[in-house]
């Protein structure tokens, strides 16, 4: 039987947040209500959110957090995921989606944008945007996907100093610093659970092995480790696509689905563009759609109605 979860906590209830705009949980709020339900020993499910809005109705169905991912945010712009977005890019659209939530948000800051000042310099920027905490990775610089093969790793030093320049540039102690390591598709799993060891002592707070292949292999890890284990469930990569309870029972206690959403919107749009060149029109499609009244709902449409009207409540006399 599995565990009864808990909610993670927040100060507003999903479906019942004050009026319009952003969250009313700020941001070091957010980061410490994150710290106690990791210390809690739960796996924290965060699906990856492709815009503000996607974000919203991740909290709205009951999830613990938002992921943001490096190549979600590159695939938004049309870019591969190379390397090819900035800080101020990914701290912007990052910062957008954040705002739009009550839950925390996590977010890929590639290789940290470069040498130890600039992972520090990424660090406060993420924090200014409203983040509850960030990964850096080992890979050299360009980086690539994490599931592509020909994948290049920096030496120990180089991600080490990485690490503990993120955990040194933080003003917030809860704002969560994770080390992702790519060594397993390039040493194995033994350099893994070595690197990730060296990446705990220099600061980091939780690890992401990345591209582990079976459950025995995230079992291995987190047993090795005193700090949260991270699982990436990225459909078409090099790992399995286990389930909620698997990974709980292997020892992870977060879980990212960073893409998912992002590729179920554009096969919808794909279908959808398909059955209008064929078509030439959508009524067919109405069923899959988001209705308009669902839709306005998420935003709170009626919300902002009602501060429009109880602000313009007068009239001007002449």
């Amino acid at each position: 039987m599995c565990p009864r979860r808990r909610r993670l906590p927040t100060r507003v209830d999903v479906g019942r947040r004050p009026l319009m705009l952003y969250a009313q949980t700020p941001a070091h709020e957010k980061r410490r209500l994150f710290r106690d339900a990791l210390a809690s020993g739960e796996l924290l499910r965060l699906p990856g959110a492709f815009n503000p809005l996607s974000a919203r109705l991740i909290e709205r169905k009951g999830f613990d957090g938002v992921y943001i991912s490096g190549a979600v945010l590159s695939a938004d712009l049309g870019l591969p995921d190379i390397g090819l977005t900035t800080l101020t890019e990914v701290a912007q659209r990052a910062g957008q989606i954040a705002r739009m939530t009550e839950l925390p948000a996590i977010v890929d800051a590639d290789t940290g944008f470069g040498e130890p000042m600039n992972v520090a310099r990424t660090i406060q920027t993420l924090e200014d945007a409203g983040l509850a905490g960030t990964h850096i990775e080992d890979q050299v610089n360009p980086k690539r996907c994490g599931h592509l093969d020909g994948k290049e790793v920096v030496d120990l030093a180089t991600a080490t100093q990485r690490i503990r320049a993120a955990a040194d540039a933080r003003r917030d102690a809860n704002f969560l610093i994770m080390a992702r390591t790519d060594i397993r598709a390039v040493e194995g799993l033994a350099a893994t659970i070595d690197r990730a060891k060296a990446l705990v002592d220099a600061g980091a707070d939780a690890v992401f092995p990345e591209a582990l292949r079976g459950l025995g292999e995230f079992e291995a890890v987190a047993t090795a480790l005193d700090v949260p284990v991270l699982a990436n469930m990225t459909e078409f990569g090099k790992s399995a696509l286990f389930t909620v309870d698997e990974l709980r029972a292997a020892g992870v206690r977060m879980a990212i689905w960073p893409v998912s959403l992002l590729r179920m919107a554009m096969g919808a749009a794909e279908r959808a563009l398909d059955t209008l060149l064929a078509d030439g029109a959508l009524d067919t499609q109405l069923g899959a759609m988001q209705h308009r009244a669902d839709l306005y709902d998420l935003i709170d449409y009626q919300g902002y109605s009602r501060f429009d009207a109880g602000v313009f409540d007068f009239t001007v006399e002449r």
